[in-house]
């Protein structure tokens, strides 16, 4: 008998082989980061006796030690005192009880890692709770849904979301790992009622290659934009009932979704605008307590439910270990009414190792009165690692021979600070 939608019978790592998915997805995702144009692990599922160690899995010593980190951070088993126990641990099916016995000790946060592609991965930590009451409303967005087809991996916040919560939530529905089956195949595969669950490279070759799709199969996508093209070839074309596109990061969770790319985005219930910072949302948590969150993307709305995506921030820099995004300090400068124009980068490595500023002053004002007036107002709207460190003030940006933006001193025209 299935549990309620709305009332998972076990918590997510109690359920048949979802743990043991979960940690080989971790695992693997982790020794291909550790091995760029390397050999890659046996796709799973794997067997509980399979060894972690160069006679099993091929992973060497080092390796080992960096899996072992990497899934202690992700399931928090310094908070059960377990985060010693994999290392002394060979067999997968041993740390898939090492995992399960830290977790019914502690479960009550999970982290998860950017993808970092062009910074270094980002820990992201998320409560369970709010992780729960997103897959509670995708479940009564999704009702109806009588198996998920997964084609990511259940280590990734969407993942996890789509292929663990989510099923869990509609009442142990079976899930379908699709990475190893060839979009060709898929439509032998599918059923009435099947969700899945992919991202837009992978929706491309369904697109191309499975032909026509059997009625009633439901797709969502995420991790990049879906083009507008595709997105319509695959309801069009492909026969597929309903394309839900998911809007949201590690960082985020879930924040928007939409049916059509004709479409703005609505916003997932427990989010609200920032009427004070165009770049931030509110997120309410399971708790009631509310939180401010920095977007990676500038969003334009349509009312106070509905947005479009306009264009994405600069590209994140690291300052103390913590992700930054230069364009969004740059966006708080340019609120002051003395500020005309800014530029925001990393410091040289000769420098330092924090964020500097160029400023262009409103004419007629102070650049020393102003890099004082500069540094409160940044204090009081930034967090430390995104706060410049030094301001350089001028009458126009620098720019090279080809009228692109250039490098400055980090103390021109102002002391660093």
């Amino acid at each position: 008998m299935r549990a309620s939608p709305s009332a998972p019978a076990r918590a997510w790592f109690e359920t048949h082989g979802v743990l043991a998915r979960f940690l080989a997805d971790a695992i693997a995702g982790e020794l291909q980061a550790l091995r760029p144009g390397g050999a890659k692990p046996a796709p799973p599922p794997w067997s509980p006796d399979l060894v972690i160690a160069e006679d099993g899995l091929g992973a060497d010593s080092i390796e080992r030690l960096a899996i072992a980190s990497a899934l202690s951070e992700t399931l928090q088993l310094h908070v059960s005192g377990n985060e010693d126990l994999l290392l002394a641990r060979r067999n997968f099916g041993q740390w898939v009880e090492v995992a399960a016995s830290s977790l019914r000790h502690y479960s009550a946060r999970l982290v998860f890692r950017t993808s970092g592609t062009t910074v270094k991965p980002k820990p992201c930590m998320h409560p369970l709770a709010d992780l729960e009451q997103e897959a509670q409303y995708l479940c009564n967005a999704l009702a109806g849904t009588r198996r998920v087809l997964a084609a990511v991996p259940s280590h990734h916040i969407y993942g996890f979301l789509f292929t663990v919560l989510l099923p869990l939530r509609l009442g142990g529905i079976e899930v379908v790992d699709i990475r190893q089956v060839p979009p060709s195949a898929l439509p032998g595969l599918m059923s009435p009622g099947d969700l899945v669950v992919s991202h837009p490279v992978h929706w491309a070759l369904v697109a191309r290659y499975a032909g026509a799709l059997p009625e009633g199969v439901c797709g969502v996508t995420s991790t990049a934009p879906c083009p507008p093209e595709l997105a319509q070839a695959l309801t069009a074309e492909n026969g597929l009932r309903r394309l839900m596109q998911m809007y949201g990061s590690s960082e985020t969770a879930g924040v928007g979704f939409r049916e059509a790319s004709t479409l703005p985005f609505q916003l997932l219930p427990f989010w609200r605008r920032d009427a004070a910072d165009p770049l931030r949302l509110v997120r309410r948590a399971s708790d009631g307590t509310e939180k401010n969150v920095t977007l990676q993307d500038r969003l334009e709305w349509v009312d106070p439910h509905h947005f479009t995506l306009r264009a994405r921030l600069d590209n994140a820099v690291q300052v103390a270990g913590v992700n930054v995004f230069p364009e969004r300090v740059r966006e708080v400068l340019l609120q002051h009414p003395q500020v005309a124009d800014a530029a925001v980068r990393l410091m040289a490595e000769h420098e330092g190792e924090r964020l500097k500023a160029f400023v262009v002053p409103v004419a007629g004002t102070d650049p020393q009165a102003l890099a004082a007036e500069l540094e409160r107002w940044a204090t009081a709207r930034l967090t430390a690692p995104e706060r410049p460190k030094a301001f350089a003030f001028g009458a126009q940006l620098p720019v090279d021979e080809r009228s692109k933006l250039a490098d400055w001193p980090a103390a021109q025209g102002a002391a660093a600070r």
